[in-house]
């Protein structure tokens, strides 16, 4: 039987994964309002912002990887990379050596647009992290890394359908 810090730490968990889920379920509502603001459907503009991060971040993807990365068919991939490069909000380009390997880059404007939309509120997520010392926002980092690996496990031996 479990004493009343054991109680205490399963409701402690629970309210932490409810909040875990609202905040995911928030992040969802932003990704729609901003397919919305740019006219996108909201799978195109997640791919979008999937290549934009992926440049920033010095490591762009392949039609392969992002295809991994929002969970869609390569045909369907296929299908979406050519709206978006008819649009004009990404470029395919062959980079590597291996003239096989092609990379996906955002327009300059989806980039602008991007920061004009994510811009204030990364100032305030920024604004509320800074509240929180160095040693804390290391901790919660190996946290989220850890409920990442977690859920990408269990996605990996539940494929969909299952």
């Amino acid at each position: 039987m479990a004493g009343p810090d054991g109680d205490g730490v399963a409701a402690q968990r629970e309210r932490l994964m409810e909040g875990l889920r609202i905040y995911g379920g928030q992040y969802a509502e932003l990704g729609r309002r901003f397919a919305a603001w740019l006219g996108l459907h909201s799978t195109d503009a997640t791919a979008v912002l999937e290549i934009a991060a992926a440049e920033e971040r010095g490591t762009p993807l392949s039609p392969a990887r992002l295809s991994e990365r929002i969970a869609l068919s390569t045909g369907a991939t296929t299908a979406l990379l050519n709206r978006l490069e008819a649009a004009g909000h990404i470029t395919r380009s062959r980079e590597h050596p291996d003239r096989r390997i092609v990379t996906l880059r955002s327009g300059a404007h989806i980039q602008e647009r991007a920061d004009e939309f994510f811009g204030p509120l990364a100032h305030r997520l920024d604004t509320a992290m800074a509240d929180y010392p160095p040693e804390l926002l290391q901790r919660f980092e190996a946290f989220v890394a850890d409920l990442n690996a977690t859920l990408e496990a269990h996605l990996a031996e539940r494929k969909p359908g299952d």
